[in-house]
């Protein structure tokens, strides 16, 4: 005789912690939001949102009813606490940010990392990004790509990303504000070179979706006579080759020199510039030998 067959259904324990989501919601398209993304919040207690006008029309349109919690940029350490006590007396709360996946260059590593520290379960809900879609369609290599989100306005590290954006071998990928835009286009034809090829996404899934491909000088100078309107992301076409590796000979000759006076023997000497400066064996002890 066959045995019954019986689903197992989990128990509700009595204050149990809730589940932190982290759910990716629409770049523009509601249609492009996930069943499972929708089931969600419609069944947490608390959404986090980076704008709470914005997340509310959402909400609206699922029918759902969470209670809506502010969290952005500059929510400090007690909006992340007060997540953290909700968690901990059994509330299930979904983190969304304006458009697309939370907690890449958008608010939600640091309470991620807190839950997580905390012991508490972290549930990721994919969906859309606006890195991966503008990659998908820019026509540019892809396998692998460095993503550098918003740079600085201005100052030491600006010009360090940007150096490192036209030295990087692969597919370089940036987010930028429209009134920004043609600084950052021009920056980089200036480092990388105007004939860099380039891709612009703006208002990716929406109705005024544009995707343009061009030179940075071709596609600066069209934004220039025709300012843009909406979110931005900026795909870069890699050098194509490996950066040149950094010159250590000044720093392998102060290294040896001073070893070299506290007593230690010049074929230890080469074997530490190996370990610490990455010579080879032969240029190592080469630059040893000379030393007076």
């Amino acid at each position: 005789m066959p045995l019954p067959f019986y689903i197992a259904l989990p128990m509700s324990a009595p204050h149990a912690s809730g589940v932190l989501y982290i759910v990716a919601t629409p770049l523009g398209n509601l249609g492009d939001l996930s069943a499972r993304a929708a089931e969600v919040l419609r069944s947490v207690g608390v959404v986090a949102a980076e704008d709470t006008r914005r997340t509310r029309g959402l909400l609206s349109h699922l029918d759902a009813h969470p209670a809506l919690l502010s969290f952005h940029a500059h929510s400090g350490e007690g909006r992340v606490e007060t997540l953290l006590q909700m968690l901990h007396e059994g509330r299930d709360v979904a983190l969304v940010t304006d458009a697309g996946t939370p907690a890449v260059s958008d608010p939600g590593p640091e309470l991620v990392a807190v839950v997580r520290g905390a012991g508490l379960t972290v549930v990721p809900i994919p969906g859309p990004s606006a890195v991966a879609t503008a990659l998908s369609a820019a026509g540019l290599p892809a396998d692998r790509y460095l993503f550098l989100g918003f740079l600085p306005r201005k100052g030491a590290e600006r010009t360090r990303l940007l150096s490192r954006a036209a030295a990087e071998e692969w597919s370089v990928v940036f987010f930028e504000a429209p009134g920004r835009l043609v600084a950052l286009l021009t920056d980089l034809a200036d480092v990388a070179g105007g004939e860099r090829p380039a891709v612009v996404a703006r208002e990716l899934t929406k109705l005024h979706e544009e995707i343009r491909d061009g030179t940075l000088a071709r596609l600066a100078a069209y934004y220039t006579e025709q300012p843009p309107r909406g979110e931005l992301t900026v795909v870069l076409r890699g050098a194509g080759e490996p950066p040149a590796a950094p010159d250590r000979t000044e720093d392998a000759l102060e290294q040896a020199t001073a070893l070299l006076a506290a007593g230690v023997t010049r074929r230890e000497i080469a074997r530490r510039l190996t370990e610490s400066l990455g010579l080879s064996r032969n240029d190592a002890y080469r630059l040893v030998t000379g030393l007076p």
